[in-house]
């Protein structure tokens, strides 16, 4: 699996690239080795040279200088919530799929995940950009992928997908935002 193309086929070509992550028998390490782990480092290099280089504005239209020691921590906060977040999450939606009439098989689930993560994650680059940083939305392209990806990855049949996705997205969410909590206590 070459990790350019597969970003690009799931971006541009969803469909057909469930069909082909489906039949390939990838392993929960591979998946995380060769996507997610490369792939999380994006956000979490913005982070560092958000915090690190450029700084930030505060609600209150303050600007706060650079600190290395905070692009540091946010980096780490960024990569550990969403490595974690994409592993436990998955982990949960996969223990949800007797509920909806899907195929239980962890692998799927996190590939599934992983995968439709890709927007998101290239979706963090405009945070560099001040100007730029609404463009970010983009990244909610993830929950289409997410959304067309549950039928061919899980069996999930149609009169369940919505109901399916909206409780994992409820679960992502909630367990993104504990980790980032717990981490940013630990961290910051």
């Amino acid at each position: 699996m070459n990790i350019i193309e597969r970003a690009k086929n799931i971006i541009l070509k969803p469909k057909d690239e469930w069909t082909v992550i489906n039949q390939e028998s990838t392993t929960v390490a591979e998946v995380a080795t060769n996507y997610l782990l490369v792939l999380a480092l994006i956000p979490s290099i913005c982070q560092f040279i958000k915090y690190g280089f450029i700084g930030f504005d505060t609600t209150l239209d303050v600007h706060v200088g650079a600190s290395l020691v905070l692009g540091i921590r946010y980096a780490a906060i960024t990569y550990l919530s969403t490595v974690l977040g994409i592993f436990i999450s998955a982990y949960i939606i996969d223990m949800l799929t007797a509920n909806f009439g899907s195929a239980k098989d962890y692998n799927k689930t996190l590939q599934l995940l992983v995968y439709s993560f890709t927007p998101a994650f290239l979706a963090a680059i405009f945070v560099l950009i001040p100007f730029l940083g609404f463009l970010m939305i983009v990244g909610l392209y993830s929950l289409y992928l997410l959304y067309i990806g549950m039928g061919p990855m899980l069996k999930t049949p149609d009169n369940q997908v919505t109901a399916y996705f909206v409780v994992s997205f409820l679960v992502i969410i909630a367990i993104f935002v504990v980790l980032s909590y717990i981490l940013g206590l630990f961290f910051l």
